[in-house]
């Protein structure tokens, strides 16, 4: 079984630009639904970005049963994060980089460098961009990790309004 890990653009932009928490309540039943069955969740340091707005979408991820649901119960695995950092971006990234870079490399982490495990993301392909301003789809490619977009993943699943 496949597990999807989503990015925060991916929560951010569906409930912004396509499915309002507050007008398409059947979307995000659905991806409850998903995150239940085990296929999408959100890493831990990836949801105090969202959840911590003071919006909608932040009121949704703070409810006890979405965060119980939606979010990767597991520890960071911290070898691996650094590999992340070190082979994705730089091994002597400054803290003004790190800053910069953010939450990504934990997002890329969680996936364990398992072949079952697939980043989500909104992010584009820049390939000409290094140190703390490469995307997610480089790095994972860097790190031999699969990365889909939301509309490929909303297919995957199939997502339908019924």
């Amino acid at each position: 079984m496949t597990l999807y890990l989503s990015d925060a653009n991916v929560l951010i932009r569906a409930h912004a630009d396509y499915y309002p928490v507050d007008r398409v309540e059947p979307f995000w039943v659905w991806l409850l639904e998903q995150a239940e069955a085990g296929l999408v969740k959100v890493p831990k340091e990836i949801d105090d970005e969202v959840a911590g707005s003071k919006d909608i979408l932040g009121q949704w991820l703070q409810r006890p049963d979405v965060k119980r649901t939606i979010v990767l119960s597991e520890p960071l695995d911290g070898a691996y994060l650094r590999r992340v950092v070190a082979m994705g971006y730089a091994p002597d990234l400054t803290d003004v980089e790190l800053v910069k870079v953010g939450k990504d490399p934990f997002l890329i982490a969680a996936t364990r460098g398992m072949p079952d495990r697939v980043v989500v993301t909104r992010e584009v392909s820049k390939p000409g961009r290094t140190r703390a301003n490469r995307k997610i789809p480089d790095v994972c490619a860097t790190m031999d990790v699969t990365c889909i977009t939301d509309f490929e993943l909303w297919r995957l699943l199939d997502f339908r309004i019924r």
